[in-house]
């Protein structure tokens, strides 16, 4: 195959390097353990990978199907195998445009999954979302039919890519972390809907209902709630105003002081972060704290729509949650599964497993080797 090349429709692809099973292992043993604070036992790497970024056409949904150019991640493993497990890692809230898939070195949790998957023989994808990555506009962040979008252009991208080196993917896995784990969920809903196979799927600290989560961290704060909460604020707000067309909406949540500095953290524009209120009642506008006002608001009224597990879903899913998460909570955690369960007899598929008394991070370095198990016994 050549260092770069378009494989039709628009779908290119480009070399951007090899990660041999040294440097995974290092991932594993050192990289990972110092992001994540916890140091797992993980099963070594024993192939390297190389890693591909693909661009690819995509529409935004929320925008009348406008078309747009999407990028991600391919992680081919070596040994020149023609047919190969496939995993779409989703991943969870970053700052940076280029702290995604794509740009790997600058994706902590994509090397994990890079390390643990693709060390051992998987093939592993990752969409880079609306607006990071290689791709212009707006961060589509939280934006559901954007994200389940990108996801599945980038599933069709990188197996025409495959296609094009002789390799099959029969069995399709999807994992997702954090903000990766709603976006999970979402694309196993879109993909269910236009019934193509997935294997199994797996999350770490996923937020599977938007407006649960904003609500528990205005109405019924813990003292363990992460002081970085304010940018899930931040970012849906200006997110959802770029891409529902809703001009102020930002600055009707957000506070006067709080406003300039939000938009430039949003637009990835130089800020200072100590500018930003860790207090949410100096961050958010006074109303919101009322919860009928918060429901009725436009902010609100879309949050109550952001869910990624209300349907009935057919593929094995494990919802993996830390007991000392602070910003997912147990509760939270096992949402999928109480719905789920709730129905009639009780749908058997979804099932919610504790990592233990982990971390936001934590939970995810804890959960990825369960993850890996349980989708080699598939």
């Amino acid at each position: 195959m050549p260092e770069k090349g378009e494989v039709g429709n628009g779908v290119r692809y480009e070399r951007i390097g090899h990660w041999d099973a040294a440097r995974l292992n290092q991932v594993q043993t050192a990289d990972a353990p110092r992001f994540f604070g916890i140091a797992p036992a993980y099963s070594p790497a024993r192939i390297g990978v190389t890693l591909y970024r693909i661009t690819y056409p995509s529409v935004i949904p929320e925008q009348g199907n406008r078309p747009t150019v999407a990028s991600g991640l391919l992680a081919i493993p070596d040994g020149g195998a023609s047919r190969l497990p496939l995993l779409s890692y989703q991943h969870g809230t970053v700052y940076g445009k280029e702290e995604v898939p794509s740009f790997p070195d600058q994706s902590p949790e994509t090397q994990l999954a890079l390390a643990q998957f693709g060390g051992q023989g998987y093939v592993v994808i990752g969409a880079d979302y609306f607006g990071m990555g290689a791709a212009s506009g707006p961060q589509g962040y939280l934006v559901k039919a954007s994200h389940q979008q990108a996801t599945f252009d980038m599933l069709v991208a990188a197996r025409a890519v495959l296609a094009a080196m002789k390799i099959e993917t029969p069995k399709l896995f999807l994992g997702g972390w954090s903000q990766g784990g709603f976006v999970t969920m979402a694309l196993l809903e879109k993909l269910e809907a236009a019934g193509v196979p997935v294997t199994a799927v797996a999350t770490a600290s996923a937020p599977l209902d938007g407006f649960m989560v904003m609500n528990g961290f205005l109405q019924f704060p813990r003292k363990i709630d992460a002081g970085w909460v304010n940018s899930l604020f931040i970012l849906t707000a200006f997110s959802f105003e770029a891409y529902y067309g809703l001009p102020g909406l930002a600055h009707s949540l957000l506070t006067e002081e709080a406003y300039e500095t939000g938009r430039a953290a949003y637009e990835n524009r130089p800020f200072d972060p100590a500018k930003i209120p860790t207090d949410l009642h100096k961050l958010i506008r006074p109303d919101y704290f009322d919860a009928q006002f918060f429901a009725r608001s436009a902010y609100g009224r879309i949050l109550k729509d952001l869910t990624a597990y209300r349907w009935v879903i057919r593929t094995p899913v494990r919802n993996y949650y830390g007991e000392a998460d602070e910003v997912i909570t147990p509760g939270l955690g096992r949402l999928a599964m109480t719905w789920q369960s709730a129905m009639g007899a009780g749908n058997g598929q979804v099932e919610a497993i504790s990592a233990g008394p982990t971390t936001h991070r934590g939970t995810y370095a804890a959960s990825i080797m369960a993850w890996k198990a349980w989708f080699d016994a598939k």
